[in-house]
């Protein structure tokens, strides 16, 4: 059977101190990138696994952290129905694993539950995604426990934040079909709350009507839970309904990409009959014909963000706080079609 491979192990091989291995492990302490270069290729030339066990014994430190996505909409599966929760949670946990951590993954919201189980299971810190003003956590703030906030608009928030200007957003995928001769625009969205990343994005898209001189009509305004099945059944409902329009401003990919199978099965073409752009830039919209246009945020950066500023409040916990807020562009692909003249026929 093969030893297990020690620091000692590593300080040979390197000719440094097992202490400077340490620092480099636990991130303690300032080593030179040289240094640190000649540690790792030896570890990984030993196939070192450090014990997470060992390492929680000599820094008090269990090294993992708790992703907490509250399940704000009915059905209790938000992060399985929605794909940008996969892949904001894989770059969370990518990003962890490289750092030395592991992640705990939970659907509760954050709350005082939440911060319990987070002592319980000597949680180091918490990556919240999706947390509203009114959820209580603020009344929590001297839990102890270190937080960073993922698309959450908290007023006067002490806690470290990463998230995009949702407002922005819904402007620009409403302005790219305004540009492109649509006036009467439909939009998609998950259910609106006060001051919510969705409500953020619906007023975007009025915003950039009102600019235009188009028209908003609340009949255009079409809202239900944030995935794919709904998006099929919004589309649905504005076909049914008979509204002239000739675009669809969806808040989010997973809700354009269940309209576009709605639009698709009823025989309308995308985008000769009707035009439409999604919201986050998911993997898939890639991928599908035609290729979604779409409003692209930095997932995989978002999460990289959310758990270096974790990081660094675990091991600096009087470090400055600071809200981090992500770039958006318009990334054009074939679902929207430019109009000629007063061409507005719609559905």
């Amino acid at each position: 059977m093969q030893k297990n491979v020690t620091i000692a192990d590593i300080a040979r091989e390197t000719g440094v101190s097992t202490a400077t291995v340490s620092y480099i492990l636990n991130g303690k302490k300032s080593i030179s990138s040289k240094t640190k270069e000649k540690v790792f290729a030896a570890i990984e030339k030993l196939d070192y696994v450090p014990s997470i066990n060992a390492r929680s014994l000599s820094t008090r430190d269990s090294f993992h952290i708790g992703v907490f996505i509250p399940q704000t909409e009915p059905g209790g599966s938000l992060m399985f129905e929605n794909m940008f929760y996969g892949e904001i949670l894989s770059a969370i946990e990518y990003e962890a694993r490289t750092q030395g951590y592991h992640i705990f993954i939970s659907g509760r919201g954050v709350d005082e539950s939440c911060f319990y189980l987070a002592r319980r299971r000597n949680l180091d810190g918490i990556i919240a995604i999706g947390v509203y003003q009114d959820e209580g956590f603020l009344s929590i703030e001297d839990s102890g426990v270190p937080l960073v906030l993922v698309d959450s608009y908290c007023n006067e928030s002490p806690h470290n934040a990463v998230r995009i200007d949702d407002h922005y957003g819904g402007y620009l995928a409403a302005r790219f079909l305004l540009d492109r001769g649509h006036r009467n625009i439909a939009f998609f969205s998950g259910r609106q709350r006060d001051n919510g990343v969705m409500q953020k994005r619906f007023e975007g898209y009025r915003q950039a009507l009102a600019e235009q001189g188009a028209p908003f009509r609340q009949e255009f305004v079409f809202s239900q839970n944030v995935d794919f099945d709904d998006g099929v059944m919004l589309a649905r409902k504005l076909i049914g309904t008979h509204i002239p329009v000739s675009a669809v401003s969806a808040a989010a990919d997973v809700l354009a990409i269940g309209a576009a199978k709605a639009f698709s099965d009823a025989g309308l073409r995308i985008p000769q009959d009707i035009s439409i752009i999604g919201f986050d830039d998911l993997r898939i919209t890639q991928y599908i014909t035609p290729g979604l246009t779409t409003v692209r945020q930095e997932i995989a950066l978002k999460g990289k963000k959310a758990v270096e500023m974790l990081i660094e409040n675990i091991r600096q916990p009087a470090s400055q706080k600071r809200t981090e807020i992500l770039p958006l562009t318009v990334v054009e692909r074939e679902s929207v079609r430019t109009l000629e003249g007063s061409n507005q026929e719609g559905l």
